[in-house]
């Protein structure tokens, strides 16, 4: 295995292929070794061999895809950790892809454990701060398609009463601003969340907290705005996990 991947490591540095010879020399493999682990790899879609050269083939490029993906992902959950221990509280971070909001990360510990989801998140954007931050970065006809497959309900007490009063309040907020919600989803918890923009992916960072920190709401908000603007440049090809 080791020999198989260091042949898939020296022909990744040959974009326009490499003769099996010279694999086998920088490898320090015997040549009849070289050829038999070669073949395999062609065998198996890992390379493919053009005019006597080798090439990575689409297994390969599949494995780097995942393998690229999963670092980017890591990058992601690794600074929602710090942003959660820092803000003393979970984090969320979610994308509306496909016309529909996917909660693509959590942060939580036993100290800062996630809000339940007692109701389901795709389906009740209306009443949650991460719903309603993705909502308000979309245009109105967007949105209204958004509500027609997902009507607003009232879940609690707090809740928006309708899609005429949502729409409102989404059209009055400010562009890149923090929405919050108090109780709309779930009594005893409120929630934060700041938009996010990297070229076309509309995506929110939120955190939510017991109702008895509801002053805490705003002031963790811009705190988590600038700890994540300060981040933005290195993460920005990670965000689009």
């Amino acid at each position: 295995m080791q020999r198989a991947m260091r042949l898939l490591e020296s022909v990744a540095r040959h974009e326009r292929g490499t003769p099996a010879k010279q694999l086998a020399r920088e490898t320090g493999m015997a040549l009849p070794t070289a050829y038999h682990l070669l073949r395999t790899l062609v065998h198996e879609g890992y390379l493919y061999r053009d005019r006597g050269l080798f090439f990575l083939g689409e297994a390969a490029e599949r494995l780097s895809s995942s393998g690229a993906a999963q670092k980017r992902r890591s990058a992601v959950a690794e600074a929602m950790a710090r942003w959660r221990d820092a803000i003393g509280a979970p984090m969320y971070y979610a994308m509306y892809r496909d016309g529909e909001i996917e909660i693509m990360c959590v942060s939580a510990s036993a100290a800062y454990p996630a809000a339940e989801e007692w109701a389901d998140f795709r389906a009740t954007g209306h009443a949650h701060a991460i719903g309603r931050c993705l909502l308000s970065q979309l245009d109105d006809d967007a949105r209204r398609d958004h509500l027609a497959r997902h009507p607003v309900l009232s879940l609690t007490p707090y809740t928006v009463r309708d899609e005429h009063s949502l729409l409102r309040r989404l059209e009055r907020t400010p562009r890149m601003e923090p929405v919050t919600e108090r109780q709309e989803y779930a009594l005893g918890t409120v929630c934060a969340a700041i938009p996010i923009t990297v070229g076309t992916t509309v995506a929110t960072m939120g955190f939510s907290l017991p109702v008895h920190q509801a002053d805490r709401l705003l002031p963790a908000a811009r705190q988590l705005q600038r700890e994540v603007g300060r981040c933005l440049g290195s993460l920005a090809l990670s965000i689009s996990i």
